[in-house]
């Protein structure tokens, strides 16, 4: 949810669903707030607006109530979900899985963030480091294996460079320039 909209507890929401008509009033959703604390919500009426959709919540009547849902996520049952074709995958379903550079482990998937370019990011972690990669179908090996939780991928040579820490000669080198 990106913004507050209106005095009476109503969100912008920026939607990012296949199925865009499933939001009606009375359906039920789920929040993921950051806290990863999911809220359930009902729909009680939405409307467009400048290219949003704004939804106003049963029993979130006030700007600060709303407040608190500002960053959240909204969400669906699994019940709710889409049957998808052959190939794809619900983002959701890729956190925990391991994710391999060919045959090479590079890390679990603890996140994916939506919104950072054309394609999501998974958002990894490999001991204490975080590592970025874009979930493209131009890096995927195969289809993803979600009940093996394994994404076989072939990355662009120096791609998990490019957020790696700087080593001992790199940090000399840097103070050097900078002097």
């Amino acid at each position: 949810m990106l913004k507050t909209q209106g005095r009476h507890g109503e969100v912008a929401v920026d939607v990012h669903s296949d199925v865009p008509d499933r939001f009606q009033e009375g359906v039920k959703l789920f929040a993921l707030g950051d806290d990863n604390q999911r809220r359930e919500l009902e729909i009680e009426t939405l409307w467009p607006h400048k290219g949003l959709l704004v939804l106003k919540f049963a029993s979130v009547d006030s700007i600060s109530a709303a407040e608190t849902l500002i960053g959240s996520e909204l969400q669906v049952s699994g019940r709710q979900r889409g049957e998808l074709e052959t190939g794809w995958s619900y983002v959701s379903d890729l956190v925990g899985c391991e994710v391999f550079d060919q045959d090479r482990k590079i890390g679990k998937v603890a996140d994916v963030r939506l919104g950072a370019g054309e394609a999501p990011l998974l958002i990894l972690r490999a001991g204490k480091r975080e590592i970025e990669i874009p979930f493209a179908e131009a890096y995927l090996q195969g289809v993803v294996d979600l009940s093996g939780r394994k994404i076989r991928m072939q990355l662009p040579e120096g791609m998990l460079d490019l957020d790696a820490p700087l080593s001992a000669e790199e940090k000399q080198q840097q103070k050097r320039s900078s002097q």
